[in-house]
């Protein structure tokens, strides 16, 4: 028998081992990378990918092959264990295998998986529309579909539909969805428009995001309201602008907040539509319920997904009154969108954010800033800018006023040596690492992921 064949041996190869104390901070978790990843039962999924799945995936750089995961800590199919600043792309909020939500998953499958709200009702999707609506301001309406790209999808249409106006304005370093429509406001990398010649981008303006890293961003509503509106597009032909809170494909970018505040008063002086992509940002990513709370605006306009279902399928476009009296029956629908279970989670996710989730997000968000700071006084040759919210944090490698591209490799190798060494993390922009924990997580967790990423730096400076 090789070394392998027996991993079910391996204590918390299928389960943490925490004390059950009720506190978390005696989680005794720690990571373990037994088995140098990719071990063999990870390489035997790997290359059944590699023959029958869709070439379209722009994998991490490294191979991970996830089996289980518990709070914070996820697991892959070799055993090893990886402390979890990843969470699924933004995704698993509230960790994983969070016992209440799994038991509502449960309860609501054993009832009723599906029953469409499309030309029926259900009670879990009427009660989460309602939650969000009090949620966005009261004076609200929700619609409910399947992911982020379709929420943006759903929130453009209604845009152009209530205004009669045919173009929008995104930005540069956006990440909007995938879907023909999303996509035309996507700008993050060209591979995801090459190729798609037939989008709706021929209505899509794109403006630079304000990036403080760089120095640039008031200017650029300057150039807005006076070379663009002026010779390029007329005010009163445009619907909607789209924004992302904070730009997370495009680098974790953090906009000044009197820019997205003059940004509301160009839309109010030109009968545009403010829309908020908070499908990153949303659900208490931030510390707050909506990004868009830091900067004292609110939007037209919000999209939802992500850490809405802690993994459970959901989108949410939620629109004003004013917005969405003008919509009419039939204008747009999704079979499943809102479907049971998903709406059933989503309310429970809701229910734990207001239960000290968000305040824990906000203050172990700082701690976080904290220690990478201290990090970046150790290695200043290495990190360049830390910046973000709540648990929303991307660290910089690229030097103001250089190139980022050039250092995506460097980047790259930083996020593989992490991963072997048990921290799991995404790079975002072309030279900068995301760090995106579950919101519930603990001072001893960040503890341990700052540690594994100061000794990852270590190593890398040594060859760098």
């Amino acid at each position: 028998m090789s070394s392998h064949d027996n991993l079910d041996a391996f204590p918390g190869s299928h389960k943490s081992e925490r004390e059950d104390t009720g506190d978390p901070t005696n989680d005794k978790t720690i990571p373990s990378v037994i088995f140098p990843p990719p071990g063999p039962r990870a390489q035997a999924v790997i290359r059944d990918h590699r023959k029958y799945v869709t070439d379209t995936h722009a994998k991490a750089p490294y191979a991970f092959v996830a089996d289980h995961g518990d709070g914070s800590f996820v697991w892959d199919v070799d055993g090893n264990c990886y402390l979890d600043f990843a969470t699924g792309i933004a995704v698993n909020n509230l960790g994983h295998n969070h016992p209440a939500i799994t038991r509502i998953i449960q309860e609501q499958a054993g009832k009723l998986l599906h029953y469409s709200d499309a030309d029926f009702y259900t009670k879990p999707y009427a009660d989460l529309c309602k939650r969000l609506a009090i949620l966005a301001g009261g004076d609200h309406k929700v619609f409910l579909s399947n992911s982020g790209t379709e929420a943006v999808e759903a929130a453009i249409k209604f845009a152009k539909f209530a205004t009669g106006r045919p173009y929008g304005i995104s930005f540069i370093g956006a990440f909007h969805g995938r879907s023909a429509g999303s996509l035309s406001h996507t700008a993050s990398n060209i591979v995801q428009r090459t190729g798609f010649s037939t989008l709706m981008s021929q209505y899509v303006h794109h403006i630079p995001y304000p990036d403080t890293h760089q120095g640039k961003y008031l200017e650029r509503l300057d150039e807005l309201e006076g070379s663009t509106f002026r010779r390029l597009l007329n005010p009163s032909e445009v619907a909607y602008i789209l924004i992302e809170p904070i730009q997370g494909e495009g680098g974790y970018l953090v906009p000044p907040k009197e820019y997205i505040q003059r940004l509301r008063r160009i839309c109010d002086d030109h009968g545009i539509l403010l829309i908020a992509d908070e499908v990153q940002t949303g659900a208490g990513r931030t510390g707050t319920m909506f990004a868009m709370e830091h900067f004292g605006v609110q939007p037209d306009i919000t999209t939802m997904a992500k850490g809405l279902g802690n993994g459970t399928v959901i989108g949410a476009t939620i629109s004003r009154n004013t917005v969405a009296k003008k919509l009419t029956p039939g204008t747009h629908s999704s079979t499943f969108g809102g479907n049971p279970v998903s709406c059933r989670a989503a309310l429970q996710v809701l229910d734990e954010l207001k239960n000290g989730v968000m305040d824990n997000a906000y203050f172990q968000g700082a701690n976080l800033r904290s220690r990478l700071h201290g990090l970046r006084q150790i290695y200043p040759q290495l990190i360049h800018d830390i910046r973000g919210m709540g648990l929303m944090i991307g660290v910089d490698f690229a030097p103001k006023g250089d190139d980022p591209l050039e250092y995506k490799d460097l980047r790259d190798r930083i996020v593989r040596r992490a991963f072997e060494s048990g921290l799991l993390t995404l790079g975002c922009g072309p030279s900068s690492i995301r760090m995106v924990p579950p919101l519930n997580i603990n001072n001893r967790e960040v503890d341990i992921g700052v540690d594994i990423f100061e000794k990852t730096l270590g190593e890398i400076e040594e060859i760098h």
